[in-house]
């Protein structure tokens, strides 16, 4: 049995397709079954309620032989430890209690790096991960750098102003990743059963990049000039707050940002196999999501 959390979120969905394509049994953890597709619905087991009470994991875990772990969004929380290691805490008590055997979850690039300890989620995200390591199961930590898929939070804007917004240098290059990757390589881990012991496993993409150079394939891609434009880490914070999110959840992107203008998410030697297994180029990902969502925004 594998358990699929958070799967009608943007990388949950796309690990349980892939999972289903498999051949063994699923059961999801949804809070609403009916934001689940009809042809999925009918073909796993639900659990619904949230992944952070105890007692819908003890009822999700029972019988599980491999967990996919991902947190659901908490832009309201009171700090990043309580938005990952305190709501993964009663997960990790269920993974040793129910026997699970096999864990997959999405972490960050940065673990090694002179900055793993002052980057906000990041770091918030790596401390999780030490939690599950620590109930003795098989784990695999996707430690994933910088996803593509947020430049779709500013497709309107991109679409209204011609510009892509972000706290990170024009010039800093580093790793981006297609969230269709990453659910790939967890799917590919969910169904395979010959691993055991704990591994963190980066997943960098094909090439690094800075936001110049994306907003430079953004525009050819679209076929209009889009320029990128550097916030001042204050003005974001204080637009982060203004849309409602708690202060300490907006110092800690704000943390993550400046870690990641530092080199936070250049640690890690790039090698062909992260090309291999992560292989969707930036400007692939801009032909096949964004420009069908600016299209259509």
């Amino acid at each position: 049995m594998i358990v699929v959390t958070a799967p009608t979120g943007q990388i949950g969905r796309q690990v349980l397709a892939n999972v289903l394509a498999g051949d063994r049994p699923v059961r999801v953890i949804v809070r609403d079954p009916a934001k689940l597709p009809a042809g999925v619905r009918d073909r796993v087991e639900v659990v619904q309620g949230s992944h952070g009470d105890p007692e819908v994991l003890a009822r999700a875990f029972d019988g599980a032989d491999a967990v996919f772990w991902l947190l659901p969004a908490d832009p309201r929380a009171a700090s990043p430890e309580d938005a990952y290691v305190g709501f993964t805490r009663p997960a990790a008590e269920a993974m040793r209690d129910r026997g699970v055997k096999r864990v997959v979850d999405v972490t960050s690039v940065g673990r090694g790096t002179p900055y793993a300890g002052r980057a906000g989620h990041v770091t918030a995200s790596l401390a999780m991960d030490d939690l599950i390591a620590g109930t003795g199961v098989a784990f695999r930590a996707l430690a994933a750098a910088p996803f593509m898929d947020n430049v779709l939070r500013q497709v309107q804007v991109i679409k209204k102003q011609g510009a892509l917004f972000d706290a990170v240098s024009p010039d800093r290059t580093m790793p981006t990743v297609a969230t269709r990757d990453i659910a790939a390589v967890a799917a590919r881990l969910l169904l395979d059963t010959s691993w055991t012991g704990s591994e963190e496993v980066p997943l960098l993409g094909p090439e690094d990049l800075s936001y110049d150079d994306m907003t430079a394939v953004i525009s050819e891609v679209l076929g209009t000039p889009v320029k990128y434009r550097q916030v001042p880490a204050q003005s974001l914070k204080d637009q982060l707050t203004g849309f409602g999110m708690s202060d300490a959840m907006a110092q800690s992107v704000i943390d993550m940002a400046i870690a990641v203008d530092d080199g936070l998410a250049n640690g890690v030697t790039r090698t062909p196999q992260h090309a291999i297994a992560t292989p969707t180029t930036f400007r692939q990902w801009c032909e096949d999501i964004l420009k069908p969502a600016f299209q259509a925004a």
